[in-house]
C-alpha cells in the first residue's frame, strides 16, 4: 500500500534522539528551547512555545486570548476536529464560516457577511481560526482587516503549512494574526513524532502560553504575587495543563527542521508532476493563489462527478483496492454527530459539503518516488475510465 503520507526519518534524526537518551535530560532540558528558537528564527517571529500536540497549542492559544464561556470561536468546517474543539475546551460556543470554492480555505467574503449579521445580533466572535488547508495560506491580509474592523483575535491553524510563504513572508511570522499554530505529527511536513508549537510576536502572550503548557506555574519572581520563599520556589498563577514537549521530540524536531525547505521543494515537484499527468482526466486539480507558496502537506483532487459514471465512494474504494492509500481531508465538522447535537445540520455550509462530496487526497510525501507516483496516476486513470 502506498500511504497518503509518511514521515522520513534519517540517520541524523536517530543520532539526535540517541544523544538525548544518553544525556542528563529527557524532559525540560536544552533541546526543546533549541527547537523553539530554530522554528522562531525560521519564521522570523520572536516567540515560539513548543507543546505535545497542535491540539494542545490551539487550546492554550485560546486560553491565552481569554476565550471562555459566553464567547464565540469561528473556524472553517473543512478541517480536523481540533480547530473547533479547542473553543469548546474553553467553554465557548463554536460556529463555522463556509469555504472558498477555489482554495478550500475559510472564505473572507463569507466571513464578512457573517460578521455583519453577527454585529446586528450581538454575537460577534472573540476568536477566528483560519485553517491553511493542504498548506496553502488563507487570505490573511483580508482576514486581518476584518479583525481590526470587528474586534476579534486571530489564531492561524497552520498545522499543514510550515515551510510555506504568504506575500513572500514565512507562514508563522504572525504579521496578520495574534498566534500561529504548527503541527509536527508524523504525516506533516516535518515531525517531532507528536508535537506542536504556538508562535507569536507578543511577549505577554508568549509568557502566558509557556505558563499554560506547564500547570499554570511560574518560577519567575516578576510573575509571582509575592516574594519567593527561596531558590526552590514556584507559584501556580492560573489553571494550566501538562502539555510539555519532551527532549526526545525537541531533538527530532531540530534535526528535521534542517530539511524543511528540501521537503517542501520536493512536495512542489510532486505536485507539478501530478498536475501534468492528471490534466486530461475529469478532475479539478489544486489551485494555488499567486500570493502564496504552499507547504503542500496534501494534494487534493476533486472528482467531476457529472463527467464520470462511478460514484465518489466507488472511485475511492477502487484506489484502495489497487494499493493506493488515498484519504479524505476532511469530513465537514458541522455534520459530525457531536456538532449536530449542538444544532448544526446538513445544508448549513454548501461549499464545504460539495467539496466533501468530490474530494480525495492522493499520496504526497517527500519519499514518494516517481515510479510510485506513476502507479497512483495509473490506478486513478483506470478507476475513472472503468
Amino acid at each position: 500500500m502506498i500511504p497518503y503520507g509518511r514521515q522520513e526519518v534519517q540517520q541524523a534524526d536517530i543520532d539526535a534522539v540517541v544523544e538525548v537518551l544518553r544525556s542528563d535530560f529527557l524532559t525540560q532540558g536544552p533541546m526543546v528551547p533549541r527547537f523553539e528558537k530554530t522554528v522562531a528564527d525560521y519564521c522570523a517571529v520572536p516567540h515560539a512555545v513548543a507543546v505535545n500536540s497542535a491540539t494542545s497549542a490551539l487550546h492554550i492559544a485560546c486560553l491565552a486570548l481569554d476565550l471562555g464561556p459566553g464567547d464565540w470561536l469561528w473556524t472553517s468546517p473543512i478541517t480536523f476536529l481540533a480547530s473547533a474543539n479547542c473553543g469548546l475546551y474553553c467553554g465557548a460556543q463554536v460556529d463555522f464560516v463556509d469555504i472558498d470554492p477555489r482554495t478550500y480555505n475559510l472564505c473572507p467574503e463569507a466571513l464578512e457577511k457573517k460578521l455583519l449579521e453577527a454585529e446586528r445580533t450581538g454575537r460577534l466572535p472573540k476568536i477566528v481560526v483560519p485553517v491553511h488547508l493542504c498548506g496553502q495560506p488563507c487570505d490573511m491580509r483580508a482576514i486581518r482587516a476584518l479583525a481590526k474592523r470587528f474586534g476579534f483575535k486571530t489564531i492561524e491553524d497552520a498545522s499543514h503549512a510550515i515551510g510555506g510563504r504568504y506575500l513572500d513572508r514565512p507562514i508563522g511570522n504572525c504579521e496578520f494574526s495574534d498566534i500561529t499554530v504548527f503541527s509536527f505529527h508524523p504525516v506533516k511536513i516535518v515531525t517531532s513524532a507528536e508535537g506542536g508549537m504556538a508562535l507569536t510576536r507578543d511577549p505577554v502572550l508568549a509568557s502566558r502560553l509557556a505558563r499554560l503548557r506547564s500547570h499554570g506555574m511560574t518560577r519567575e519572581p516578576s510573575e509571582m504575587t509575592h516574594e519567593p520563599d527561596g531558590p526552590w520556589y514556584y507559584q501556580q498563577i492560573e489553571l494550566g495543563y501538562n502539555y510539555r514537549m519532551t527532549e526526545l521530540q525537541g531533538a527530532l524536531g531540530c534535526s528535521q527542521m534542517q530539511r524543511v525547505d528540501l521537503y517542501v521543494a520536493r512536495r512542489h515537484e510532486l505536485a507539478r508532476r501530478y498536475s501534468e499527468l492528471l490534466g486530461h482526466l475529469p478532475l479539478t486539480l489544486p489551485w494555488q493563489h499567486p500570493d502564496s507558496y504552499s507547504g503542500l502537506h496534501l494534494y487534493v483532487i476533486r472528482l467531476r462527478l457529472n463527467q464520470i459514471t462511478r460514484t465518489h465512494r466507488e472511485i475511492f474504494e477502487a484506489l484502495r483496492a489497487a494499493g493506493i492509500g488515498v484519504n479524505l481531508h476532511y469530513i465537514p465538522l458541522h455534520t459530525q454527530p457531536y456538532y449536530e447535537r449542538l444544532g448544526f445540520k446538513h445544508g448549513d455550509y454548501p461549499e464545504a459539503e460539495q467539496y466533501y462530496a468530490e474530494a480525495i487526497s492522493l499520496p504526497m510525501y517527500p519519499g514518494l518516488g516517481d515510479a510510485q507516483q506513476d502507479q497512483v496516476v495509473a490506478a486513478l486513470s483506470t478507476a475513472l475510465n472503468s
